[in-house]
């Protein structure tokens, strides 16, 4: 169980000291405690032998209400530096954990839910922060003051407190059984969360469809069943955890019916003091706590050995996309790119996506990307961004494999803007600079500009610093585009990418930006992925893709004259704009 919490390990060394002075004032706290029955003894003994004074009865009054002082004070000290320590491993914990999960490729986050992820990010590392915090304490506070109880009873009188013990072999088979059972169920309860979290994100991500087909019955009913299942887990969880529990309560009254019967006598017969009798009771009833604190530890640490395992299993994953052990800088790059035979097959899959590519892109083009649905112009533009990898010695920027490229560096001198205007729930600045320094308000409105994205005082009253909804959702889908595009156009790559980033935008409007792009980047290559005609005109460099395969390249006039796959897609394309202009 324990292995699992290796991770935490190096958090738990920054912290060495304040952990160390923690549990020293824990310790400190129980020493008060197991020594408060034995001035109690002193102070009953007194009573029955008639010695006491009021003095001295004042005296150990005194005493005890020290004691308690310093419990009071040494409390305090501790819950701040022990459940301090567990917000810090939480906060690093997460940090971590969303660090990490940055590194991973894309093909990761098309394979896990986004539930799932949410839930091991927030649910399970609060379970790891109470393993931490309250898991330590319990288990530290529930040893010495174990120990430090039966070691005063043994003071007291042996063949009782050996007699009082008789339940705990009961109490240690019982625990061993049910930390077993809790670990399993709660691993399911945690894997039933990650459900029902990408459940209730997924109603609220599709509420436009699940409205416009008027399905809230059917999407109530997925999330009750799940809900249901959830449920049924955590009341079987809930069942093996309240065994533990009862039992600690049923041996322990055991304990003290025992004691108060045999200790009784003995005090009867002079063999204990009346003193030692009211003590021992009081290191019994103090011995209760750690019988059931071992129950709770087991609990706590078993929640969270299973969080951490599933947390585990995120950082054990390895990007398949990362940057070459021996690097090849390129810090300033004139935008060429080649493909040279390339051919790529997505994982899983044996049929190639990309068959024998082989095209060159010059720095100051403007190229145009045309196929049909299927042809893999994206497949092909994400191996540029390293998406995907493509395999060694296909894909050059600047006459060096992409491969060889630190990702951050060739990634700064790509703009790709996709056909999904993703957009964050943040301000209008916030979304062209991505947290980005040292733009200026000109070079934003700048980018507007060029994007043709107006700022409506009446629609954003507040200019760069408007608030958009989740995903920009209080824009609408041309806007959202447009403001992509500005976001591209604000860092000026050598390479710009338009992968179908027009498609939400009139023909006049397309035209219109289209016309800004080309003019402020006319020493610069500019990719477009458009099925639109007039995109496809303006082009220097025409690439069609077929099923995988380049059909054809060249100039617009040239491929027309050609009369082959290009010709059609263009003919049959403006016979839809003009159906489109007619309606």
């Amino acid at each position: 169980m324990l292995k699992n919490f290796k991770t935490l390990y190096p958090f738990f060394r920054e912290n060495a000291l304040a952990i160390a002075v923690g549990m020293l004032c824990l310790i400190i706290v129980d020493g008060c405690q197991v020594y408060i029955p034995r001035v109690i003894k002193i102070a009953v003994d007194a009573l029955t032998e008639g010695a006491a004074t009021p003095w001295s009865l004042a005296r150990w009054g005194g005493v005890i209400a020290g004691l308690a002082l310093g419990m009071a004070v040494f409390r305090y000290v501790w819950r701040i530096l022990i459940f301090g320590n567990s917000r810090k491993v939480e906060e690093k914990l997460r940090n971590l954990l969303y660090g990490h999960l940055q590194t991973l490729s894309i093909p990761y986050f098309r394979n896990v839910k986004t539930g799932d992820l949410m839930a091991r990010s927030i649910n399970d590392i609060e379970a790891v922060r109470m393993a931490c915090g309250m898991g330590m304490v319990a288990l530290l506070d529930g040893v010495v003051l174990g120990v430090a109880a039966i070691a005063f009873m043994l003071i007291i009188d042996v063949k009782l407190t050996l007699i009082a013990l008789i339940p705990m072999p009961f109490i240690i088979v019982i625990g061993r059984r049910l930390s077993q059972k809790i670990h399993v169920q709660f691993r399911s309860v945690q894997d039933l969360f990650s459900d029902i979290t990408e459940h209730v994100r997924e109603a609220f991500a599709g509420i436009r469809v699940i409205k416009s087909y008027d399905r809230e019955t059917w999407q109530r009913d997925r999330l009750e069943a799940v809900g249901k299942r959830y449920i049924s887990a955590n009341l079987r969880l809930a069942l093996s955890m309240g065994l533990f529990f009862p039992a600690m309560i049923l041996f322990t009254n055991v304990s003290i019916a025992v004691v108060i019967w045999l200790g009784g006598a003995l005090t009867i017969t002079g063999s204990i003091t009346t003193g030692g009798f009211v003590a021992f009771m009081s290191y019994l009833n103090m011995l209760a706590w750690p019988m059931m604190a071992m129950g709770w530890v087991t609990t706590l640490l078993q929640r969270g050995a299973a969080s951490m395992a599933r947390i585990n299993a995120v950082l054990d994953e390895e990007p398949q996309v990362k940057d070459d052990p021996d690097p090849i800088p390129l810090d300033e790059a004139r935008g060429l790119i080649e493909f040279r035979n390339l051919t790529f097959s997505h994982p899983g899959q044996e049929e190639p996506a990309l068959l024998d590519i082989s095209l060159t892109m010059e720095p100051n083009q403007t190229v145009t990307l045309v196929g049909g649905t299927g042809s893999a112009k994206t497949t092909m533009l994400e191996l540029l961004l390293r998406i995907n990898d493509p395999p060694p010695g296909t894909v050059f920027l600047d006459g060096v494999d992409i491969r060889r490229i630190p990702l951050a560096t060739l990634r700064s001198h790509i703009g790709y803007v996709s056909q999904d205007s993703f957009l964050f729930s943040d301000t209008i600045r916030g979304n062209l600079t991505l947290g980005g320094d040292g733009f200026t308000d000109e070079q934003l409105y700048a980018a507007l500009e060029r994007a043709e994205f107006e700022l409506d005082p009446e629609e954003l009253p507040d200019g760069l610093e408007t608030r958009l909804g989740e995903r920009g959702l209080t824009l609408s889908g041309g806007q959202r585009q447009r403001l992509t595009i500005a976001r591209a156009l604000l860092v000026d790559p050598v390479a710009l990418i338009l992968d179908d980033a027009l498609s939400s935008v009139d023909t006049q409007t397309e035209r219109r930006i289209l016309d800004n792009i080309l003019h402020d980047r006319k020493d610069r290559l500019t990719v477009i992925v458009s099925h639109r005609v007039g995109a496809m005109a303006r082009a220097d460099k025409i690439f069609v893709l077929k099923e995988g395969r380049l059909a054809e390249e060249g100039g617009h006039r040239e491929l027309l004259a050609a009369d082959r796959e290009y010709a059609r897609l263009y003919r049959r394309q403006s016979l839809e704009e003009e159906l489109e202009e007619a309606a």
